[in-house]
């Protein structure tokens, strides 16, 4: 209860989908904490506590409660829709008994103002109190739920047999993945709406996607605010996240019950800074950074960032396993040059598209076929802003049976993701030549399907890259898997986070060549501001982090999170963001895309690490404390008049 020596009472309800709710809701609640009067914080969530340990540091009190339901994801980057649905649904037949619940306890500790980020039953728990909710974030489960119906199918790959059948068999067992037919999604989604239409205040972070329980348009469902052949936003669409959110048509105000009267202030949508965790300040020191790096094992003659670029790999949570033997860091050669489509699909779309193949009859009747897989390369290609956007894919994939032949191979695994492969014999002389076009794996019900997968494509270059791609059935005996190339070059070196401090010592296995790991416990901010280049899937955590420290992001794609699409707009307008294909991934081919990423994101880096922490974020964060608080007590004012 409020008084003026203690402060508010906010209890912030945080989602328990992801480390990027529950890192922004820790350094936000630590914003709050530093006011005076000091405010009472409770965090609830089903997010482990440890990941709040700097508000709670502070004097933030955690409560874990079931109070979300999740996305289901067998991997790190597939979502099972049926699954989800159904926890959806079993989490919706409890949600009166929940509000029950939490609506009492927020009488009993006297709340005065429930924060959620984005947990819909906050904002019902708060209402059935009769007290002020504020919805803090980027995007709102509804559209994420919504974006199940998308007709969009994210097919699984299957990456190239390794020593581990296991891994094997958990691609296998993947369910396809089927839409939601609409009339069942339309009810369940509703209820999470009006969950959300009960917060009185949006706060809505950079990155943001529409948000329909507050704006009227663009209204659910959220397939529709994507361009099924570009995969990016419409423009209407761009153009209402590019607009002022005071300019936006809200929808009205939910009254509380007649027992506790209107309430007093009408709804608002106001845009808020990025709610980002700093690095330690001394990190852009000389000495801060050796100590880092010295931390992790890395030798001293590592440290100097002139001589040594770093790349983080992270998963946000995600935890890899040791690979199975050594790997090395290998100079560029020819087979792992990108897909020829790459540079041609670029050019092509600045021409309006006018040299992506199309079939004609004439030319299907000799055997000629667009690719679904090619196709959706070049008009992945654009980005939300219109700028060229580059897809890497991997170098070329091997027929099946040339796979077989192919030598072994090692694994880096992250449990419930595809393994990135790795080959345990010395490079061959020998390329695959034509190489196989790879792309995202999308796959679209209004194109033909692919051909044979023993199929591979020429490119005609006669005075330069040409439109035309022939289909021709090799014969694949002779053909080589080409190498995979983790790391651009002997001067980079790798740090890995979530894994064990005996990833790489057991079974008398040793590190790969240039790989060093992270403590679990590792300070993320405190990495990525030392850091080159970051790859791993994209997060609000990662993203807000990245930019903060001009670390340029390689990132794997989830192409049925519908808030990537913010995210990525995010990257575009204030960091750097390369795109890495799924294939590429896991065939291990991430080089040329840490080197793109490294190469146009170099010079903001090199000028943060000499201009170091400047204090920005503490100061944006202290004036949204303030600013919420003013704006709690704009609410009880209105109350007492």
């Amino acid at each position: 209860m409020h008084n003026d020596s203690i402060g508010y009472y906010f209890v912030y309800y945080c989602s328990g989908h992801g480390y990027g709710h529950a890192t922004r809701v820790s350094a936000f609640a630590c914003h709050l904490l530093r006011l005076q009067p000091r405010p009472v914080v409770h965090i609830v969530s089903s997010a482990p506590k440890h990941v709040f340990s700097d508000s709670i540091a502070l004097g933030a009190l955690y409560r874990y409660a079931d109070i979300d339901p999740v996305i289901v994801q067998p991997l790190a980057y597939r979502v099972d829709r049926r699954k989800s649905i159904e926890v959806l649904r079993s989490f919706l037949l409890k949600k009166d008994h929940k509000v029950s619940d939490e609506s009492q306890w927020l009488k009993s500790i006297g709340a005065d103002c429930v924060l959620s980020d984005a947990a819909f039953l906050g904002c019902l728990s708060a209402h059935e109190a009769g007290i002020p909710s504020v919805l803090i974030t980027n995007f709102s489960f509804d559209s994420v739920y919504s974006y199940l119906s998308t007709s969009l199918i994210d097919a699984v790959t299957t990456p190239p047999p390794v020593e581990s059948d296991s891994l094997q068999m958990q691609i296998a067992k993947l369910p396809p993945d089927v839409p939601i037919p609409l009339d069942e999604l339309s009810p369940l989604v509703g209820q999470i709406v009006q969950g959300f239409r009960c917060a009185d205040l949006l706060l809505r972070l950079p990155g943001a996607i529409p948000m329909p329980s507050f704006s009227i348009e663009p209204s659910l469902p959220s397939a529709d605010w994507v361009d099924p052949a570009f995969q990016v936003f419409k423009p209407d669409v761009v153009a209402h996240l590019m607009a002022p959110p005071s300019t936006h048509t809200l929808h009205p105000q939910i009254p509380f019950s007649n027992k506790l009267g209107p309430k007093p202030v009408g709804r608002e949508m106001r845009s808020a800074p990025l709610i980002v965790r700093s690095p330690n300040p001394s990190v852009y020191t000389r000495d801060g950074r050796s100590h880092l790096l010295g931390s992790l094992g890395v030798p001293s003659h590592l440290h100097d960032s002139g001589a040594t670029k770093i790349l983080i790999v992270s998963f946000g949570g995600q935890v890899f396993h040791k690979p199975q033997s050594r790997i090395h860091s290998r100079s560029p050669s020819a087979a792992s040059t990108p897909g020829p489509f790459t540079a041609a699909a670029t050019r092509s779309l600045n021409g309006k598209l006018r040299d992506v193949p199309y079939a004609k009859p004439s030319d299907m009747s000799k055997g000629y076929f667009p690719d679904p897989s090619t196709l959706s390369v070049a008009l992945r290609s654009i980005s939300l802003t219109g700028h060229e956007h580059r897809v890497y894919p991997s170098p070329g994939l091997m027929p099946p049976a040339a796979l077989r032949r192919g030598r072994a191979k090692s694994v880096l695994q992250i449990p419930g993701a595809p393994p990135s492969t790795i080959p345990t014999s010395p490079p061959s002389k020998k390329t695959m030549s034509p190489p196989m076009i790879d792309a995202p794996k999308f796959e679209f019900t209004t194109m033909p399907p692919s051909p044979d997968p023993k199929t591979i494509i020429r490119e005609r270059e006669d005075n330069g890259p040409t439109s035309q791609f022939e289909w021709a059935v090799e014969d694949d005996e002779g053909l080589e898997e080409p190498e995979p190339r983790l790391l651009p070059d002997d001067t980079w070196i790798a740090i890995v986070c979530g894994v064990s401090k005996e990833w790489g010592t057991e079974n008398g296995e040793e590190l790969p060549e240039n790989f060093f790991v992270a403590p679990r416990d590792v300070y993320m901010p405190d990495l990525t501001a030392v850091a080159d280049v970051l790859l791993g899937k994209l997060g609000y955590g990662t993203v807000s982090e990245c930019v903060d420290a001009c670390t340029p992001f390689v990132y794997v794609p989830r192409p049925l999170f519908i808030e990537e699409h913010g995210l990525r707009q995010l990257l575009a307008t204030e960091g750097v963001g390369v795109e890495l294909s799924r294939i590429s991934y896991e065939m291990g081919e991430w080089a040329d895309a840490v080197e793109e990423a490294w190469l146009k994101g170099r010079h903001a880096k090199e000028k943060k690490r000499k201009e170091g922490d400047t204090g920005k974020r503490h100061e944006e964060g202290r004036q949204m404390a303030n600013e919420l608080v003013r704006w709690l007590e704009h609410w009880r004012l209105a109350i007492s008049s």
